[in-house]
């Protein structure tokens, strides 16, 4: 089986290569068949079923129960469970952005963030609105979830999977109108963090089980890669391990 060929798989590479230090380093802060033996199969629906139980236990901060309810949607939809991997709501992903909006990112600490703000303006401008992400994601969840009652009668986390990827695609091309969030900003910053969550080390919450470093052959926090130095092209052998030590 070549794994790397994969759609999923490699765009999930991709991703990770051009994250920022900031997704995995400890700072404050689709689809094709493929043959799989049985056994691999049940050790990856295990991981699944006890990765999905941690996450349930976990109680949000930030987000009311309508906005965790939309958070578990969003992301399963970003990135979904296959035979290839855990998708972003197993892994952990809402769990880690709850905890991101108490960091000092959430509260937009470590930005300028004092006007004048100027809703459009071109992007190498950098960012110019008065909106830090526990906004950003307070007025997004509750205008997305109006315009999806207005547009299909339900919120968000009750519509179809294919409505959601609709209402998702109508987001990320600024098709969605909604009051307050710009559509693509909403969009982005929510895919930005589902990506974070799911690559980060898993002592941030998200990437439960190290599913996402497994997924891509990342060996995550292993000090000594000598042996392995020069061998260009080999593949790494062993498992990753976490910051905190924890080895999957």
């Amino acid at each position: 089986m070549k794994n790397d060929d994969q759609p999923r798989r490699k765009f999930l590479r991709q991703v990770f290569t051009i994250l920022p230090a900031t997704a995995i380093a400890p700072v404050i802060v689709t689809q094709e068949g493929c043959t799989h033996s049985q056994a691999s199969d049940t050790a990856s629906t295990a991981a699944t079923v006890v990765a999905a139980t941690t996450a349930a236990k976990y109680a949000p901060v930030f987000f009311t129960t309508t906005e965790w309810d939309f958070i578990h949607a969003a992301v399963e939809e970003l990135i979904p469970a296959d035979h290839t991997g855990a998708g972003a709501r197993e892994a952990g992903v809402p769990e880690f952005i709850d905890r991101q909006m108490e960091t000092p990112y959430g509260h937009g600490r470590l930005w300028y963030m004092q006007g004048p703000f100027h809703p459009e303006v071109a992007p190498e401008l950098g960012y110019q609105l008065g909106l830090v992400p526990r906004d950003v994601y307070r007025h997004g969840i509750e205008a997305c979830n109006a315009a999806c009652v207005r547009d299909h009668g339900k919120v968000f986390a009750e519509l179809p999977r294919e409505t959601r990827v609709l209402v998702l695609e109508q987001l990320e091309a600024g098709k969605l109108h909604l009051d307050a969030v710009p559509p693509k900003l909403f969009f982005s910053t929510l895919l930005q963090n589902t990506k974070e969550g799911y690559f980060a080390d898993p002592m941030y919450g998200g990437n439960k089980g190290m599913s996402g470093w497994k997924m891509i052959g990342f060996p995550g926090a292993r000090a000594d890669f000598a042996d392995w130095v020069e061998q260009p092209g080999a593949k790494y052998p062993l498992g990753p391990v976490s910051i905190l030590g924890e080895q999957a």
